[in-house]
Formats: structure tokens, C-alpha cells, sequence
């Protein structure tokens, strides 16, 4: 956003005509001649509009929402899932500003830096809009700052930018911005507790060993991974899955970073009345297995789960089992040949639109199969 458009947002005028256009068409809200800076007045409204679900409180204060922070910010129901808490913290990254919202309901005081001077006054806009009156916006290079104050903290929050110059995605902590990896030395120096925002392609356990003995959170919203933080506050290393379905409802499932429990490493003979779609939560943390104990099977953290009784209080959908059958494209052509099929796939070598070929089926919703490999079986799996 220019520090044209900035000026032009927060005039009282434009602020006004936002409010009043705000459930119109954004592409008609352009077009009207009778709106003052109708562009600009059209954009917010389309992004006011998509952040309903996102950004419910910024949608409420009539927040000002640029389209680039607007993509990168955390959603408000993943950034309510924070384990952290008191006195004082460093938001290192603060861009919008949802997660620094959500910390300064946590902790006493929040200083939240952001390099780029328009992004900092928009944040600062923002937070008085909503009404937040302990978080202080910083414009400045956070790794500079760190190191210069960072002992009026016991908290430091960051959300490395995960994006090179050339607008690529970085996975490898080394690669975003600020490398925390290289500053962890200097915040442990200063017995700083530390938590990470991570890429939701992030892998558990290369997570412990950049950081060492830490607590991983794997955050999910409406079945996909949003989120893996990282907590390095001396407390014992767990692993945590979190899963929150749209309507805000959140379920958890944790252990001790070491606790295993073995996957099957039997043949599979087909007893079993329902099959379990793990939250990808529980999934990425590892976590599956030891959420179902003994009560169910597993032969792979990322495969389906098997039981004769579904288990209620885990983030695990269930379907009952029809049939289960191992893969014979003939028959499935001969049975299923142009019906529509609901596809779910696990540990199966094959895509969706070639199983979709081979078995002459359609993807659709008449129907509910599985399809997987556990051991040497390829299987497909009819369910109800």
C-alpha cells in the first residue's frame, strides 16, 4: 500500500463510504461515481468481505486491511491457540498485527516491530480501531532491536517472513526472515523463552533439531494444517496436536515428545467395522497411534485407522465399513463404471484421477471409498 492510498483510508470521508458499501459488490463500489476514491473504497470492501471468517474482529473495527498482510496474516481462531503468557513480549514480526492481538491478551505489555513503515502505521491504526491499548508498534529491523533491548523481555514471538526477495517460498528456517535459528544462541544467552511460527510443510522432528528439547503444536483449521509453532520455554518437550473445525470447536491430543506406541506391523485381515480419517493434526505431529492406544490399528502416521467401535473426544472422522475388498480396477469398472465415487486415499500409490481411469468412476459424492497399501494389499475400502 503507497502512503497515497494511506492518507486516503484514513480520511474520515473514505472511512465513512467504506462502512456504508461495505455488503456491496466491490466491483460496483469501483464503478459508482458517486464514491470518493471509489478504488480505493472497492478494495477494502473486497477484502473487508473476505475476512469474515478470517478476521472477524478487523471486519467489526472496520480495520484497514492491505491485500499482501491481509494474504500473510494469520487467521484469528489460530491465532487464539497460543501457549504462551506474561508480563512482557516481542512480536518480531508483526505485520498485521492478529497475532500481537491475540498476545496482548496474554501477556501485560507487547512491543511488536515491523520494518516497513506504512505496514507499522497501519498496524498502529488498526489496534486503536480495536481497541488494544498494551501493545506498542516499532518500526525497525527486529534481529537489530532484539539484540539492542531484548532484555526488557521474557518472550519472543516470531512469524519469519517465508517469502525471498523474488516472492518464493522458503521452507528451511535459515532461509526466512528474521533467521532465528542464527539469533536462538544470543536469546538463550539471555534466558528468553522463544516461540516459533513455522510453515505448516514443516517437519516435527527437524523442528527439534534446530531448537532441542522444545514443545511442537501442530494447528489445524477445517482440516488443514495451518500452523506448526515451536515453544522453547525449558518446560518437558511434548508433542501437541490441535485441531479446530470451522464452527471454532477445538480438540487436542498431547504426549511427551518420546511416548510411542507401536504401528501394526501385522497383516491386515479385514475385521473391522470402521475406518478412522485422522485430523492432519494428529497426523504431522505423529500423534496418531498414540491417540487411539490399544483401542484401534495403525500401520503408517499418515494411514487410515481401523476399529470395531469409533472413539469419541479425538479429531478422527469415522466411517462404517461396507465392504473391503482388495484393488481390482476390473471390478470396480464392472460395479461402479460412470457413478460418481467420494475418493479418500492414504499410503496408495496411485492419484485420484488415475485410480478415476482405471476403475472408469468419476469423482462425485453417490458413493465413499478408500483406497490404501498395508503391507503387500492394495485395498479398497466401501464405505457408508
Amino acid at each position: 500500500m503507497t502512503r497515497e492510498e494511506l492518507d486516503i483510508l484514513l480520511s474520515d470521508e473514505v472511512r465513512q463510504a467504506v462502512r456504508e458499501n461495505i455488503n456491496r459488490d466491490s466491483l460496483a463500489v469501483a464503478l459508482d461515481r458517486h464514491i470518493p476514491h471509489a478504488g480505493v473504497v472497492a478494495t477494502q470492501v473486497k477484502y473487508l468481505t473476505r475476512a469474515r471468517a478470517k478476521l472477524p474482529s478487523y471486519v467489526e473495527a472496520g480495520c484497514i486491511l492491505p491485500s499482501l498482510q491481509f494474504e500473510q496474516s494469520s487467521s484469528e481462531q489460530c491465532a487464539s491457540v497460543k501457549r504462551c503468557s506474561g508480563a512482557r513480549v516481542l512480536d518480531m514480526t508483526c505485520g498485521l498485527g492478529v497475532d500481537s492481538l491475540y498476545l496482548s491478551r496474554r501477556f501485560r505489555e507487547v512491543v511488536a516491530v515491523e520494518r516497513d513503515e506504512i505496514t507499522a502505521e497501519i498496524a498502529r491504526e488498526n489496534f486503536r480501531r480495536l481497541g488494544v491499548d498494551n501493545v506498542e508498534v516499532v518500526c525497525a529491523d527486529s534481529a537489530e532491536y532484539l539484540l539492542q533491548y531484548g532484555d526488557r523481555f521474557d518472550w519472543i514471538y516470531a512469524d519469519p517472513d517465508r517469502r525471498s526477495s523474488e516472492g518464493r517460498k522458503m521452507v528451511r528456517m535459515e532461509d526466512c526472515s528474521p533467521d532465528m535459528v542464527a539469533l536462538l544462541p544470543e536469546i538463550r544467552r539471555r534466558n528468553l523463552h522463544l516461540a516459533v511460527k513455522l510453515s505448516p510443510l514443516f517437519d516435527v522432528d527437524e523442528a527439534r533439531r534446530l531448537f532441542g528439547d522444545v514443545t511442537v503444536e501442530v494447528v489445524s483449521l477445517g482440516g488443514e494444517c495451518k500452523e506448526v509453532m515451536v515453544y522453547c520455554d525449558g518446560k518437558e518437550s511434548r508433542r501437541i496436536a490441535t485441531a479446530i473445525d470451522r464452527s471454532g470447536k477445538r480438540e487436542e491430543f498431547s504426549a511427551e515428545w518420546d511416548a510411542e506406541r507401536g504401528l501394526n506391523g501385522g497383516e491386515f485381515d479385514g475385521d473391522y467395522r470402521y475406518l478412522g480419517v485422522a485430523d492432519v493434526a494428529l497426523q504431522k505431529a505423529r500423534l496418531t497411534a498414540l491417540a487411539v492406544g490399544d483401542r484401534c490399528d495403525v500401520w503408517s502416521h499418515n494411514g487410515f485407522v481401523f476399529a470395531a467401535e469409533p472413539i469419541d473426544n479425538l479429531p478422527i472422522r469415522w466411517y462404517e465399513i461396507v465392504s473391503c475388498e482388495e484393488y481390482s480396477p476390473r471390478q470396480l469398472r464392472r460395479q461402479f463404471k460412470g457413478q460418481r465415487i467420494e475418493i479418500l486415499k492414504r499410503d496408495f500409490p496411485l492419484s485420484t484421477a488415475e485410480i478415476c481411469r482405471a476403475c472408469g468412476i468419476r469423482e462425485g459424492g453417490e458413493h465413499r471409498m478408500a483406497f490404501t497399501k498395508i503391507g503387500a494389499k492394495y485395498l479398497a475400502i466401501l464405505l457408508k
